[in-house]
């Protein structure tokens, strides 16, 4: 209990420092809001009534505590630009971006562990280097990449689905669900190909240590000892990295969806960096840096309780 207390509130203090870069860093960046919104031609005095309106004139640690409490209690403020609550903008953005890492982590851990488990298990075999040999370019090549090649072959050369014919999740749901499939392998690949290859190593680690040993001694054959005792205990770190895995390819799921164009949280974030509307921004990194901190407090609990040989000191 103590150890959860402590992990909460490092989460916590971690929220706070992370709220505070991140509005420290759109602030200080050059290039005043109210001008973006504007133009240019307009008058000083309308320039300043408007910055007076935003409360851009309030001290800068002013202004941070201020949209931070509004932020804890769930008001993201109002667009600049589009003059509408954040929260509505984001509201029918926000499913199309996390289902699209929810379905990349589901394909990373259905294709990586037996692949992982299959490597291990021909150690050195035909099967084993060739997975080998593709990891190793997999885990090279980036996930905007993988985009534009899965689009080209897939999409364009095979016609298994149509770029661009992205189907709303309200529409149909099913179809929803299909077209992310490709984007998904776009983010998915390195992580695939990293499991993999932690697998792999962990399980020949765990094969030669003592415990397995022992049970070869007992009578248990090459399936019982690989299923019943070391894959356990291999599997515990990997847990940890896919845990992380999972927030990474969410917030990841941005990069894609500019490839594929799908209407996610990408295009306004990236359209809103560029008109300076830094409620919209703050809003969005803010939300994936919680993500990020929350599984990893998940992950380390998990990884507490699901390993009794640590000892943490309480």
């Amino acid at each position: 209990m103590k150890y959860t207390i402590k992990k909460l509130f490092s989460t916590l203090m971690t929220l706070i420092v992370v709220s505070l870069c991140v509005f420290l860093a759109f602030n200080v960046l050059p290039g005043d809001p109210a001008i973006r919104m504007l133009g240019l031609e307009a008058s000083d005095e309308l320039i300043e009534q408007t910055r007076a309106a935003m409360g851009l004139n309030d001290p800068l640690l002013v202004r941070y505590f201020r949209w931070f409490i509004a932020f804890l209690q769930g008001d993201f403020g109002t667009s600049y630009s589009y003059k509408v609550p954040v929260a509505g903008m984001l509201l029918n953005k926000i499913p199309i971006t996390f289902s699209l890492g929810i379905i990349a982590f589901i394909l990373t851990v259905l294709i990586s562990i037996p692949m992982g488990i299959v490597t291990a298990k021909y150690e050195n075999g035909v099967l084993d280097r060739i997975i080998t040999v593709f990891n190793q370019i997999i885990m090279a090549i980036p996930p905007f990449f993988s985009g534009i090649l899965i689009t080209f072959i897939f999409g364009m050369i095979l016609k298994i689905f149509t770029p661009g014919g992205f189907v709303s999740y309200k529409d149909d749901f099913f179809g929803f669900i299909k077209y992310l499939i490709f984007p998904s392998f776009a983010i998915a690949f390195p992580k695939i190909a990293m499991t993999v290859k932690m697998l792999r190593g962990n399980l020949i680690d765990e094969a030669g240590k003592d415990y397995a040993r022992t049970a070869y001694s007992r009578g248990n054959n090459t399936n019982g000892v690989l299923y019943r005792h070391v894959l356990k205990n291999a599997m515990i770190p990997v847990i940890t990295f896919l845990g992380m895995a999972l927030a990474d390819m969410v917030a990841g799921s941005i990069v894609v969806e500019q490839v594929f164009s799908i209407p996610g949280i990408s295009r306004i974030l990236l359209t809103s960096i560029s008109n300076r509307d830094y409620p919209v921004v703050e809003a969005i990194i803010m939300g994936i840096a919680i993500i990020v901190i929350v599984l990893n407090l998940l992950v380390d609990i998990i990884y507490r309780i699901i390993d009794p040989r640590i000892r943490i000191d309480d």
